[in-house]
């Protein structure tokens, strides 16, 4: 409940206090005085968007703060949660902030999101606007009414609905792109196959191997001249008339016959002889070197077919063959970590098959339930209807089938007949504006009782309703007000006389300013206040209406107190 707001520099309100009764507290004045001012800072207070326009001309920033009582252990858990200190037990501060470049939201002092407030407001206040008329209007909505009505068996099984359902989209999405690329993914382990093979069947075991046959082709391709070197070495070591061994022995035994002579020489003549032996054993290997020497064209045309095919894969898979042989083991990895197959999309289809039995089974039990709920809640309706003046009205909530959503399997929609002897029809169809007003009390008040949100603000609920359809709607929201705190913005001065506690607004406009001030009526201004809204003026006719109104309001609030 709200105990109390504080508003300053906000729209045209310069500074403002007000406290609220815990029961039907109702707001008047005349057309265009900023009543909906105050709603609207219940509203901002509570986390709706501001922006800085909302800051009173001239003013550097607005500020707004409201004083709640929270009964709900789940409401004052779901704060504490959240890291905010409740001093007061079940009391909490709620202010807001607003300046030219940001707003700024606490609760008891703690500065809070604006999608927790968002969250939070939904379980403290329920206002209903124009706006919030149009969206029980639409159809789209009106399934989640109906499901808002149901007790906690109902809200668990639509949340393990939505869940399975969210599972079931997952696994189909997953379907949907395994199969569309099933062919691609064939397709590439197909390659990788081929890739592997064409490696494999190279036989590649020397990652040198490739430098090797590139020596052995040049060898091949140059063996003539290859023989024409060696032999040429040969024959100057030791096969012609002067060779070069010759030449060494006849040194050597000169030597050593000047070793007789001088000893010093005989050393000499021995490392020319060694000299000479190694000459001949070299003379020796380059004669053997070139008679082996031999063109073998076969030899060379298998070389020729290694390198080309090395060449092949170099150009393919890498520059050296231990890239090559790296990408090999890649290649195989790859084909290891694909796991698509057609045993994995039989095993998602079937995976399919169970999730969509089971949120079929999920689907029906809600659509028995919203079946029992909309006869339930038909009734209720059609009979508070009745009370608020339309004792010829009908109504229902049709509950037909679709296909599978978000939502179950279910349509659900709203409809009415004002008139007898009409077909039922939506309620957006409703052409009179007190017919809308009355139905949307009639929804409200079930509803508002059906939750646990403690405050109810209805913005002008009395639109195009007088007479009867007015004292109907009084004795409704009165009703309501026994065991919710309600706030009401109204033209009507019998739905003005019931209210517990009464605010009046006035627009005040001097030279350069206009202000919003709002007073807190006493039991004669509620008798000027009221006259004025039964006839205009203040005669002494209207005056006894007007008592007249709040003497019977009395004698009826005292049932509800």
């Amino acid at each position: 409940m709200i105990k109390s707001i504080f508003i300053k520099n906000f729209t045209l309100i310069d500074k403002l206090h007000l406290n609220f009764d815990k029961r039907l507290n109702v707001i008047t004045g005349e057309t265009g005085s900023g009543k909906s001012i105050i709603i609207g800072a219940v509203d901002i207070v509570l986390g709706e968007r501001a922006s800085k326009e909302v800051i009173k001309t001239g003013e550097e920033k607005a500020f707004i703060e409201m004083v709640l009582e929270v009964d709900d252990k789940n409401i004052l858990d779901f704060i504490k949660n959240n890291d905010i200190d409740l001093e007061f037990d079940n009391e909490i501060i709620i202010s807001r902030e607003i300046t030219q470049n940001a707003t700024k939201t606490r609760i008891n002092g703690v500065l809070v999101t604006q999608s927790f407030m968002q969250e939070l407001r939904h379980m403290l206040i329920d206002i209903h606007s124009q706006h919030q008329t149009y969206k029980y209007l639409n159809p789209k909505t009106h399934i989640h009414l109906l499901d808002n009505y149901g007790d906690s068996g109902h809200q668990q099984l639509i949340a393990d609905y939505k869940e399975k359902y969210s599972q079931l989209l997952k696994l189909r999405n997953d379907y949907k792109n395994k199969t569309e690329n099933l062919e691609a993914t064939r397709s590439q382990i197909d390659f990788l196959k081929f890739q592997i093979e064409e490696i494999e069947n190279a036989k590649i075991t020397d990652i040198n191997e490739y430098d090797e046959l590139k020596k052995q082709r040049e060898v091949i391709v140059n063996t003539e001249s290859l023989k024409e070197v060696s032999y040429g070495g040969y024959y100057a070591l030791y096969d012609s008339e002067n060779s070069i061994i010759s030449l060494l022995d006849s040194i050597e035994r000169n030597l050593t016959k000047a070793s007789n002579l001088d000893e010093r020489l005989a050393p000499l003549a021995e490392n020319i002889a060694n000299s000479s032996i190694s000459l001949k054993e070299t003379a020796d290997e380059l004669r053997s070197y070139s008679e082996n020497l031999e063109t073998n064209a076969q030899l060379l045309e298998e070389i020729e077919e290694r390198i080309n095919l090395l060449d092949k894969l170099r150009r393919k898979y890498g520059s050296t063959l231990e890239q090559i042989l790296e990408n090999y083991e890649k290649y195989k990895s790859q084909l290891d970590e694909i796991e698509i197959s057609d045993e994995k999309i039989l095993e998602l289809e079937k995976h399919i098959k169970q999730t969509e039995e089971e949120t079929d089974k999920l689907a029906q039990k809600i659509s028995e339930n919203r079946q029992t709920l909309a006869m339930h809640l038909s009734k209720l309706v059609k009979q508070e209807i009745h009370s608020l003046e339309m004792p010829r009205a009908d109504f229902k909530i049709e509950v037909n089938k679709t296909e599978k959503n978000q939502n179950g399997a279910d349509e659900v929609e709203f409809l009415i007949i004002t008139n007898p002897g009409e077909p039922f029809k939506p309620l957006s169809k409703i052409a009179s504006g007190g017919e809308i007003s009355r139905i949307m009390l009639a929804l409200k008040s079930i509803f508002a009782k059906s939750d646990k949100i403690n405050t109810v603000i209805f913005d002008e609920i009395d639109t195009g309703i007088s007479g009867k359809a007015s004292q109907a709607v009084a004795e409704e929201l009165v009703k309501l007000s026994s065991d919710h705190q309600i706030l009401c913005i109204t033209h009507q001065p019998i739905i003005a006389a019931m209210g517990h506690k009464h605010f009046y607004v006035q627009k005040i406009q001097e030279e350069n300013t206009t202000t919003v001030e709002v007073s807190t009526l006493s039991e004669e201004g509620r008798v000027k206040t009221l006259s004025w809204l039964a006839g205009g003026n203040l005669s002494e006719d209207s005056k006894n209406f007007a008592q007249k109104l709040l003497e019977q309001a009395r004698e009826f609030k005292e049932q509800y107190n």
